[in-house]
């Protein structure tokens, strides 16, 4: 059993949620995302979390200005509608006062509304309803056009002289690797958000091969480096 197969249905998840701002990051369901944790807000954000249900809810900043203002201790840019919410799944102090957690995604919430919380760090009321086939695990993934997918990767690891775990690859399921591949994909904020609010795995899939076509276009043979 799965460490966030405890959530079967939307009234297992809490009402309200801590959130965590972060440009560029995207957490998916069942996918994994590892966090060092160093602002004092944040720190305290954790420490909370681990003391009750252990969720904290990714979300990006919107907009270019909000990415900027998220920089900025203290500031409260405005954020997407969109996130994902996650459960702690390791935590581990380093001797220089941060923490390195990992986050194991649950299921996906729009913002209802944000609360005027008193703690240093932001908390939100989270609609789970729209994202409930996110607890369904492989929801979709006969639809995946795998092939063209692994064609794609290929392609744009061959492009730019990198190398990949093909065995590890060939044994992932299609949500492990369609969601492991937009999470570390090198995407700007824009291009993550709409990935993580696609609606069915295969528009992700689809998503994700677009933007590496057009990522592998503008790339002539001449300016292609390795890495």
């Amino acid at each position: 059993m799965g460490l966030t197969d405890q959530y079967r249905s939307t009234g297992d998840l809490p009402g309200v949620i801590p959130v965590f701002p972060l440009a560029g990051a995207i957490l998916l369901p069942r996918g994994q995302l590892p966090l060092n944790i160093f602002e004092p807000r944040y720190l305290k954000m954790v420490d909370d979390a681990m003391r009750g249900d252990r969720i904290i809810g990714m979300v990006q900043p919107d907009g270019e200005a909000a990415i900027l203002a998220s920089q900025m201790p203290g500031e409260k840019p405005p954020l997407c509608a969109v996130g994902c919410a996650g459960r702690i799944t390791s935590w581990a102090e380093t001797g220089d006062g941060r923490l390195v957690i990992t986050l194991t995604g649950i299921m996906r919430f729009r913002i209802r509304s944000e609360l005027a919380a008193l703690t240093p760090y932001r908390q939100v009321n989270a609609d789970w309803d729209e994202f409930a086939g996110d607890l369904v695990p492989g929801e979709g993934q006969a639809e995946v056009s795998r092939e063209r997918l692994l064609e794609i990767l290929k392609e744009y690891l061959d492009t730019h002289g990198l190398q990949a775990d093909w065995r590890a690859i060939r044994l992932s399921s299609n949500e492990t690797l369609v969601n492991s591949l937009c999470t570390i994909s090198p995407y700007g904020p824009r291009e993550k958000q709409a990935l993580l609010e696609a609606k069915t795995l295969e528009d992700r899939n689809q998503m994700l091969i677009a933007l590496t076509e057009k990522a592998l276009r503008e790339i002539s043979p001449g300016d292609a480096t390795v890495q």
